[in-house]
């Protein structure tokens, strides 16, 4: 699956990005060439599938869990819904809520079983690399409190200290540091460390990551 996402996330392998708008409403992503970190997947559908997906996706748990409706969420969870049910592309709710920084609903999806390390089924994007891309630092500390791995990697060979690092989020840095000093050696796909992120021009975040 190539060409859409409906997750914020710089694709650094490709220095050209773009906007599409995800058939989900309300769900504006940034994608580029081989991102498959998405909330959706239209290609080739007919208006009326993509009309079938929406509807599917709002009455399901993931817009809700991306639009922090807690309500909502602890219905499906009462009601016997699967925590880790996933959308056409492999997201589970988790991911949504990661993604949004809706602490709540994480905590309630994590009480609910559902899994820290899930990763989507092509892309092996996981909870904790939302949250990190994101800049949720209260999301990423519960997500690691509850055993999510700091040293899964997506398809890009990413770690969640590299997607952290992309941001230039220093304190959730620090976090993933923490939990696993030897994040900051991980080499991506094309050879890039964390640290090979980050501009010069910040000094803390580099001197942070910089090899032990």
């Amino acid at each position: 699956m190539a060409g859409s996402a409906a997750d914020v996330d710089v694709e650094t392998s490709k220095l050209s990005q773009h906007f599409i708008v995800c058939p989900y409403k309300n769900i504006l992503a940034m994608a580029t060439h081989r991102d498959d970190h998405q909330c959706c997947n239209h290609t080739h559908q007919s208006p009326a599938t993509q009309t079938l997906d929406e509807l599917d996706f709002e009455r399901g748990v993931w817009s809700a869990a991306l639009n922090g409706e807690t309500q909502k969420v602890r219905k499906f969870l009462d009601n016997g819904g699967d925590p880790n049910a996933t959308d056409s592309s492999g997201y589970t709710a988790l991911h949504y809520a990661s993604r949004n920084g809706q602490l709540e609903i994480v905590r309630i999806l994590l009480q609910h079983r559902a899994n820290p390390n899930c990763a989507t089924r092509s892309g092996g994007v996981t909870p904790l690399h939302r949250a990190a891309y994101s800049g949720h630092l209260d999301v990423v500390k519960l997500l690691l409190d509850r055993k999510a791995s700091p040293s899964l990697r997506d398809q890009d060979g990413k770690c969640s200290l590299h997607k952290g690092a992309e941001r230039g989020h220093l304190d959730i840095c620090k976090l993933l540091v923490a939990a696993d000093s030897s994040l900051v050696s991980l080499q991506d796909n094309r050879g890039r460390r964390p640290v090979d992120y980050v501009p010069e021009s910040n000094v803390p975040l580099r001197e942070l990551l910089k090899d032990r």
